[in-house]
């Protein structure tokens, strides 16, 4: 089944009290989300219960608006190939977007692994953005004393900074600097109330690529860093950079180089989001994965700007960036060579 009829899977992750639950119910009421499906770890987590209209089983209710709900009490491949059955044979409404929210010390990277690796699901659904809220008053401090609120906000697409009303100019503006700091190539929107810019949200995967290359072109090169601090997963430093390539890259060993790397080193790969030069006519390669799990590449229509260099950002745990660009330049010199 092609992308264009997938069904889009939205990720809510974010850290405890970040403002979560709140977003959820504000999209919900927005006229862009459509008819959704809901995923969560259990209905009182949503806070939505004021929206329920009645239940079809002991899993799945029916929302105001034509919505789903459904509790995940087994793996999330199980619920959502029972969302589909249910959808194709009529038990629940149809939906065109599923939203599942995870609880605030998850680890979001195993929900997009099974989207993109499980067989029947990665054949009917599609990761269409990961968000994740950051509190403005209490970030600060969770980034620097959990590693799971670093790790949320490494694989993310789009950071929501919430309740800002609650914190003066100057911390917001060092929350998003230290949030820059992990993940350069995420999209920054701002929340207030569960309010911010939807579309800009959804539509995040598809064509907001600034962030790659401003970071390159901003003098990105220079490894940003940040601690991760000491938890139950482990402590260990996070820096990102951006690789750039002038010369177009030699698609089959790159291809052999990212193999050997995420094989190697997949769980330190926080983050990989790139525009890729190969040499093909229209637009660049897109690259985007978390740890091991790499989407399937895509062609954009056209380069986002007049820069035709390839462009990687990097996010890694642990891990000399020097040592991972000296790699790839290697195996490029010797696919020039041969």
């Amino acid at each position: 089944m092609s992308a264009e009829h997938r069904l889009p899977v939205l990720i809510v992750s974010g850290f405890l009290g970040s403002g979560k639950t709140t977003l959820l119910r504000t999209f919900l009421r927005s006229p862009l989300a459509g008819e959704v499906a809901i995923i969560v770890n259990e209905f009182g987590e949503v806070g939505i219960d004021h929206h329920l209209i009645r239940t079809t089983d002991e899993q799945t209710v029916l929302l105001a608006r034509g919505c789903v709900c459904c509790s995940m009490r087994s793996d999330l491949a199980h619920a959502l190939r029972d969302l589909l059955s249910k959808r194709e044979r009529g038990v629940i409404p149809r939906f065109d977007r599923v939203v599942i929210e995870t609880t605030g010390l998850a680890d979001p990277v195993p929900i997009v692994q099974t989207i993109v690796s499980d067989p029947v699901v990665r054949h009917h659904f599609r990761v269409e953005c990961l968000a994740v809220t950051l509190d403005a008053v209490t970030g600060a401090d969770n980034l620097a004393s959990y590693g799971e609120a670093v790790r949320q906000v490494a694989a993310a697409d789009v950071v929501v900074v919430t309740k800002q009303d609650l914190a003066d100019a100057g911390a917001v503006a060092a929350l998003k600097a230290a949030l820059t700091a992990i993940n350069p190539a995420a999209l920054v929107l701002d929340g207030a109330f569960g309010h911010t810019d939807f579309a800009r949200l959804l539509s995040a995967d598809r064509s907001d690529f600034r962030a790659v290359g401003e970071f390159g072109a901003g003098g990105g090169n220079g490894a940003n860093g940040w601690a991760l601090p000491a938890t139950a997963h482990g402590a260990g430093a996070v820096s990102s950079r951006c690789i750039e390539f002038d010369r177009p890259l030699d698609w089959h060993m790159f291809g052999v180089w990212l193999t050997m790397l995420l094989h190697r080193h997949g769980s330190r790969i926080l983050r990989l989001k790139g525009l890729l030069n190969v040499g093909a006519d229209g637009g660049p390669l897109v690259l985007e994965g978390v740890q091991h799990v790499i989407h399937a590449p895509r062609h954009l229509r056209a380069w986002p700007d007049a820069d035709r260099r390839s462009r990687i950002i990097v996010i890694a745990r642990d891990l000399d960036i020097d040592l991972i660009e000296a790699s790839l330049h290697a195996f490029q010199d010797a696919a020039k060579s041969a």
